[in-house]
């Protein structure tokens, strides 16, 4: 299922002998041209474009034919991101065009989708070192010299499931943290003994040395590596790299798959891809959101956050709570609504959120999570009686028990939580509970 997100181009994208012209939209202009300049490392910008292409296009779950998904790209002022999700929706690419990655000007902060099919591809993968690799984001013309022919752009539809992805992917980076950072040459190595497409174990990478060396079992320390081989998208970029920085959520003995990022960083751009905690598990369905969508005032304090986003490379939360007249927490609530939308992103390279410009509606949290819809219709009918250790809940013809646990979490006795574990965010008793008798804004 897709998205109507409504765009508005003044023609359609098209390669001609003077080079690409991407129509675009988004942006505080009607059809901004929020990009003119050259990347400053063409060849490796190239590698990292054609990377995330590759990702949008690829199933790394029972592969059928490649998809044909247009990556998307944000201009904010001193950066370019260009983003995708893979056809599972298992893995998130992002290369993010740094300030030093950049000669030229980003005029708007803007959205759009742009389209990486066949002529695009080979041509960028025959970008030299001394070749230029001119963009103009914009509704003239994104140029790159070296290029010939005649390309016009497939717009497609923005997935359903990768708006449900931006929302899941934010707020479980939002928990991560840098566990390890290796120099190129030892990144190399490692990358390059991981096995191969197609591999569905879940390892666990554990710093060890210079280098990181790879378990069966969860450690402290560790960052889950679920299906290594879906990291082959970070191998063309090697030898630009100058790191490779890991990044995932703290790690008990004894803890289910997690999620994690793995992050080249060359100092002009930054490719990461973020891996689900299984490889058949896509980032549309993972309900970390959840909870911070759960208070009876987040929608209208994303309606008030909106207002106030700018066109920062990050957002400030603490401005932003400041400016609002919120708390934190009830701001990093409205950042998850926003995010239903595809509207905020996070950088864990910068620690902070960033966001995108995409038309917001209200009622997609409600609509893209059947689990929330079902804990209010709980509230709404009574079932769910609070105590001081959690609540007992009524559903249908059952009773089920759930209990608060010492960190803020929930156990429950229906077969959701039997099955999940907890792994996938919160069942609708759990989340009924939390709305009744914790107070969403404490918890989040």
């Amino acid at each position: 299922m897709s998205a109507q997100q409504t765009y508005r181009y003044l023609g359609s994208s098209a390669l001609g002998r003077s080079g690409l012209a991407l129509s675009t939209s988004g942006g505080p202009a009607p059809n901004p041209r929020f990009f003119s300049g050259f990347l400053t490392t063409p060849q490796a910008a190239a590698v990292g474009l054609l990377a995330v292409a590759e990702v949008a296009r690829t199933r790394y779950f029972r592969p059928v034919s490649p998809a044909s998904l247009d990556p998307v790209v944000t201009g904010s002022r001193d950066r370019l991101r260009f983003e995708s999700f893979s056809g599972c929706c298992g893995v998130y690419a992002r290369l993010d065009a740094l300030p030093e990655g950049l000669d030229g000007d980003v005029l708007e902060h803007g959205t759009t989708n742009v389209d990486v099919n066949n002529p695009l591809r080979e041509a960028l993968s025959r970008v030299g070192g001394l070749d230029p690799l001119r963009l103009s984001v914009g509704p003239d013309d994104l140029t790159v010299e070296t290029m010939d022919g005649a390309v016009v752009e497939k717009k497609v539809p923005l997935p359903q499931r990768w708006l449900r992805g931006f929302a899941e992917v934010q707020v479980l980076a939002a928990g991560f943290e840098p566990r390890a950072q290796l120099p190129a040459a030892e990144a190399a190595t490692f990358l390059r003994r991981l096995p191969t497409a197609g591999d569905r174990s879940v390892l666990w990478a554990v710093p060890a040395g210079r280098s990181l060396r790879l378990t069966s079992r969860p450690v402290a320390g560790a960052v889950c590596l679920a299906g290594a081989g879906r990291l082959a998208a970070l191998r063309g970029l090697l030898r630009h790299a100058r790191t490779l920085t890991v990044y995932g959520p703290t790690v008990a003995p004894g803890v289910g798959a997690l999620p994690s990022t793995w992050e080249l960083d060359t100092g002009a751009l930054r490719l990461s891809l973020t891996l689900s905690p299984e490889p058949y598990r896509g980032f549309s369905g993972e309900g970390a959101a959840l909870a911070a969508l759960a208070g009876d005032d987040v929608t209208d304090d994303a309606e008030l956050v909106s207002a106030l986003l700018a066109w920062d490379p990050t957002i400030d939360v603490d401005a932003l709570a400041s400016a609002a007249g919120l708390d934190a927490a009830r701001v990093r609530g409205a950042l998850a609504q926003l995010g239903t939308a595809g509207r905020v992103g996070y950088d864990v390279a910068e620690a902070a959120y960033f966001h995108r410009v995409m038309p917001y509606d209200a009622g997609r949290a409600e609509r893209d999570n059947p689990r929330l819809v079902g804990a209010r219709a709980l509230i709404e009918h009574g079932a769910v009686d609070a105590d001081d250790a959690g609540a007992t809940v009524r559903s249908g013809d059952q009773v089920y028990r759930v209990r608060r646990l010492a960190d803020d979490a929930y156990t429950c006795t229906c077969p959701w939580w039997a099955k999940h574990r907890g792994q996938r965010g919160p069942c609708k008793h759990a989340l009924a509970t939390r709305m009744v008798g914790v107070g969403v804004r404490e918890a989040v």
